[in-house]
């Protein structure tokens, strides 16, 4: 069994310590590949450090993540577009979108500071990794202005029901990353996700440290915790672990060019 965590903050203070050994864990339980995420300038830096402490085994993403929006949101973005001129092996523009969850304070320095990113994405033709939190028809609006053009990307961390899955999908290039959250008791991921979104429209990915899945759920999350969304998955799909993988594999390569 062979898969790819699209997402995973590895970088962190959570790993400092046994990082070596996440990775080890990582690659027993089968992954081939983790997608690093930037969520700010600082964090730029520490993604690229970390990949290439791990080369061809963990590749960056560069980004603003909406919560990291602040006055200075355009400072913040010069650096990092000028971190992206600089740094040939990143493979994403992420993690960025928009979150309204916690508060509206800067939603309109949200939109922009998300449209420029989108921007970014057509200029360098990376995908997205889009994270987005009680903000979806702000951010399907904003896509659908440059829909013709967007290279792609993942809907990071899909918790919605049919209906906003089937929303998100007129994007056809874009996949729904499903982690942890799949597996919780009142979940209704395993009955939404089998109606409206095919097999082809689905990537893997922890967000760690968060959202470990059960039955590992409270604890930090790593890589090696996909097996377990691996088999939730197949479950619900009614098909073999095997096939959830090669198809996710096969996704992955499809949105990033990357082929393990």
């Amino acid at each position: 069994m062979m898969f790819i965590d699209t997402h995973c903050h590895l970088d962190g203070e959570e790993f400092k310590i046994d990082r070596d050994a996440v990775i080890q864990r990582a690659r027993e339980a089968g992954c081939q590949a983790i997608f690093l995420p930037a969520i700010d300038v600082a964090s730029c830096h520490t993604v690229l450090d970390t990949c290439h402490q791990y080369p061809g085994y963990c590749y960056p993403m560069l980004g603003l993540h909406p919560e990291e929006v602040r006055d200075d949101w355009r400072d913040q973005l010069t650096a990092i577009k000028d971190i992206l001129s600089t740094s040939s092996d990143v493979i994403a523009i992420g993690e960025v979108g928009l979150d309204y969850y916690w508060s509206r304070e800067f939603q309109e320095e949200q939109l922009l500071a998300f449209e420029e990113q989108v921007r970014w994405a057509i200029e360098l033709q990376l995908p997205l990794m889009i994270h987005c939190r009680k903000a979806q028809n702000e951010m399907v609006n904003l896509l659908k202005r440059y829909a013709n053009d967007l290279p792609g990307g993942v809907f990071h961390c899909f918790t919605g029901n049919a209906q906003e899955a089937s929303q998100l999908l007129q994007f056809d290039r874009f996949m729904l990353g499903i982690g942890g959250a799949l597996t919780f008791k009142k979940s209704h991921l395993p009955e939404d996700l089998p109606a409206a979104v095919p097999l082809n429209r689905i990537v893997f990915e922890t967000d760690a440290p968060y959202m470990a899945p059960v039955p590992l759920r409270g604890q930090r999350n790593e890589s090696a915790f996909i097996k377990h969304i691996i088999t939730r998955l197949a479950e619900a799909y009614g098909v073999s672990e095997q096939e959830i993988c090669r198809q996710a594999n096969e996704n992955v390569k499809k949105v990033f060019g990357i082929q393990i």
